[in-house]
């Protein structure tokens, strides 16, 4: 196959985005954003080596998502300013050297530290996302940058089971080890084979970050977008935070039981490449309605019959990964398409929005679990998509339309 080689200015036509180049990129970002999963089922097990109570443990994920979204808003949004390849490689760099030190690193209190930085370093993967819709044709950018969200989100999916599989046999350290490993190898193969991309835009860093507030007043579709994925993403975070919890003290599941558990789950990563074709197709308002549903009826089974026991978490796991990975893709292809030159901002102010809720949800778990178990978990998940399928309703379905 393949691989472009010339470097990419403002244009998008002047590489031509091949299927080995669209199955890199998918592989990567799933490489990459697993870094930010690896600690969820196993905090457990992280905190009880490094002596933390069950809520100081609780913030492994929540720095983590901290780190992520402030890695959003100050590092990609370089992506329009600086080449794109050289940032990507320096970011993938420290996360390399942060998940190497959380694998030998004895203190609770660096394991935190370092948990923010491999949030931090993470955005690596918000740098080649924008980067494939710039290489991306209008006619196909939803297809493409579906396909890829769907490589990005078997890795969200993939990398739960997967750290409680290698922590139940070899132990929690291992699983940070190689994570460090396969980035290592994935930066190496990204720097060989990915175009260089050098932006048209010139301006400060300063007034890069200020750009960001007027592309947020000026843009309502991105503000709906965000807004809808934020409060998905606090649900979706909220529940794989709190479910192994449950999983392990209600059900007695094992570390490597929960892993198939998870692994049950990453069926719902199929939506990636269908939500891109819809949107291509003009079918953005429909798919969001049911996107925004089904994320909220997914938490029925717990409030209707908890007696369904592991199954109802399943059906719960499986539904909800759905409509949560449909409307991101759906959000994403819109919001590319506002502004070519300003793609990489767009995608840090979307995508900060989405780790600020994912933050929210994952620090609410414990406590919500601590006092009203997975009934309050699930009563308090529902909400979130709720209040977006209303706000949907009402005010930004006709910006969906429109597309203004």
């Amino acid at each position: 196959m393949s691989m472009p080689s010339r470097a990419l200015g403002g244009k998008s036509d002047s590489v031509q985005l091949t299927s080995g180049l669209v199955a890199l990129f998918a592989f990567a970002c799933g490489a990459i954003v697993a870094n930010l999963y690896y600690a969820q089922p196993i905090t457990l097990l992280i905190g009880s080596s490094l002596h933390m109570s069950a809520d100081t443990a609780s913030l492994v994920v929540s720095l983590t998502q901290i780190g992520y979204a402030l890695g959003l808003f100050f590092i990609v949004p370089l992506g329009d300013l600086l080449e794109n390849r050289k940032l990507m490689i320096v970011t993938a760099l420290v996360s390399i050297a942060s998940l190497t030190a959380a694998s030998l690193v004895h203190s609770a209190s660096w394991f935190l530290v370092l948990s923010f930085l491999i949030g931090f370093s993470s955005v690596a993967v918000q740098i080649l996302i924008p980067l494939a819709a710039h290489l991306a044709p209008d006619h196909s950018r939803g297809r493409i940058v579906g396909t890829i969200m769907g490589g990005l989100l078997l890795g969200v999916l993939l990398s739960r089971p997967l750290a409680s599989v290698v922590a139940d046999h070899l132990g929690w350290r291992v699983v940070f080890g190689g994570a460090a490993v396969l980035m290592a190898l994935v930066t190496a193969v990204l720097a060989l084979t990915i175009p260089q991309r050098r932006p048209e835009h010139r301006a400060t860093y300063l007034e890069l970050l200020g750009s960001l507030v007027a592309l947020t007043r000026s843009l309502p579709v991105l503000r709906h977008r965000a807004l809808y994925q934020g409060l998905m993403f606090a649900t979706f975070s909220l529940f794989w935070t709190a479910v192994p919890i449950e999983l392990t003290r209600q059900y007695r599941l094992t570390q490597s039981e929960i892993a198939l558990f998870a692994l049950v789950g990453a069926i719902g990563a199929t939506s990636a490449p269908v939500a891109g074709r819809l949107a291509d197709a003009g079918h953005s308002v429909r798919a969001t309605f049911v996107a925004l549903v089904t994320a909220a009826l997914s938490f029925l089974p717990a409030l209707v019959h908890p007696a369904w026991g592991v199954f109802g978490l399943v059906v719960t796991g499986i539904t909800l990964d759905f409509a949560v990975q449909m409307n991101m893709v759906l959000g994403q292809r819109e919001i590319y398409a506002l502004h070519a030159s300003s793609r990489n901002r767009l995608n840090a102010l979307y995508m900060t929005s989405i780790f600020v809720g994912g933050a929210i949800g994952s620090a609410l778990a414990s406590t919500l679990f601590a006092r009203g178990g997975w009934t309050l978990v699930a009563g308090v998940a529902l909400v979130f998509p709720l209040i977006a399928f209303v706000h949907f309703l009402f005010v930004g379905r006709t910006h969906v339309r429109t597309g203004r």
